[in-house]
């Protein structure tokens, strides 16, 4: 490889599994040069290093999300990035339940046109004791960190990049739920700029238990269930899980509810991704108790891939890449 090539790369570390995008920046263009999904083994370190190694990298970009991280949506008074920046810890004090010396700070002016001389500002918290404990798991795998990064802003940087509203939607709510092993991130975007972020505890995770629970099996053989269910399973499976589709249903709805409450515009489709977004049907059974559009999404569609890439395979795992191709992006 040329030493003026550049690549950018992002490191999504989960709870159930790792995931890596590698981008090559060509001009003004990026293409997925290579990537990488696993589940998390029994050390953590040497496999990071195994990676590290096999993907040819120095640095990257990651993310942390959980009870440990915080977004918050606050109308300021209006000033500049300066008098933002100082009047940020202050701020933080009222809106974050932690104390400001536990944690890392940071906020962003996402509107500053609001009526009554208001603008919109992104609060960003993480604790400490998590920042620190991600370096040291990086440092010790030899990985540099660039950028650490939410989650959710991570996955609403791959979803600005890569998809275009259609004409339907450029002045109405759409939301993103993305749904993990262990949390589903849910966050409404209107015209690009993020308006709420929350995260909801039913997850894959709790799918599979009640699968495992119903059909008396262990935990591994529940998860294959749950994606892959023999045709005369299938729908012993989908009613197993009716009533954990309707608990995540109705904390999405209780958003929706709280968002448009605010004299926002009403949430007109959902975008999904995460790797338990992939069961069958899912899609379906979250319209119908929604009463919503949804959809699947892919964070490749405006990125190239280089011909060492196996297409078909990144179109597959393209709904779990989601936020590594938004780190990678940044």
């Amino acid at each position: 490889m040329s030493a003026k090539e550049k690549f950018s790369v992002g490191f999504d570390i989960g709870t159930h599994s790792i995931k890596l995008v590698k981008l090559r920046l060509v001009k003004d263009s990026q293409e997925l040069f290579s990537f990488a999904l696993e589940p998390i083994g029994l050390n953590l370190s040497e496999q990071l290093k195994r990676i590290k190694s096999e993907q040819g990298i120095e640095s990257a970009n990651i993310s942390v999300s959980g009870a440990a991280t915080l977004l918050r949506y606050i109308n300021f008074p209006k000033m500049n990035e300066a008098e933002m920046r100082q009047a940020l810890k202050y701020e933080a004090q009222k809106h974050i339940p932690f104390s400001t010396s536990e944690i890392n700070l940071d906020g962003s002016i996402l509107k500053s046109d609001l009526p009554d001389n208001k603008m919109l500002t992104l609060i960003a918290a993480v604790k400490k004791e998590l920042v620190k404990e991600r370096l040291k798991l990086l440092e010790d795998a030899g990985i540099g960190v660039n950028v650490i990064d939410i989650d959710s802003l991570a996955l609403i940087n791959a979803f600005n990049f890569s998809y275009e509203l259609d004409d339907n939607l450029k002045h109405k709510a759409v939301a993103l739920v993305n749904i993990g092993a262990s949390m589903t991130n849910l966050n409404i975007i209107e015209e690009g700029i993020p308006r709420l972020s929350r995260d909801i505890q039913v997850s894959g995770n709790n799918f599979t238990q009640k699968l495992a629970d119903i059909f008396g099996v262990d935990f591994k053989s529940a998860e294959a269930l749950k994606l892959n269910p023999e045709k005369e399973k299938a729908n012993n499976v989908a009613a197993a899980l009716e009533a954990a589709f309707s608990s995540m249903a109705g904390e999405i709805r209780t958003s929706f509810d709280y968002y448009e409450s605010q004299g926002a515009s009403t949430v007109a489709r959902i975008f999904l991704s995460g790797g338990s977004s992939l069961f069958n049907g899912l899609k379906d059974i979250l319209a119908n108790l929604l009463g919503i559009e949804v959809v699947y999404w892919s964070p490749f569609s405006k990125i190239n891939l280089s011909p060492q890439v196996d297409a078909q395979k990144v179109k597959g795992l393209s709904a779990q890449l989601s936020v590594a191709a938004g780190l990678a992006l940044r």
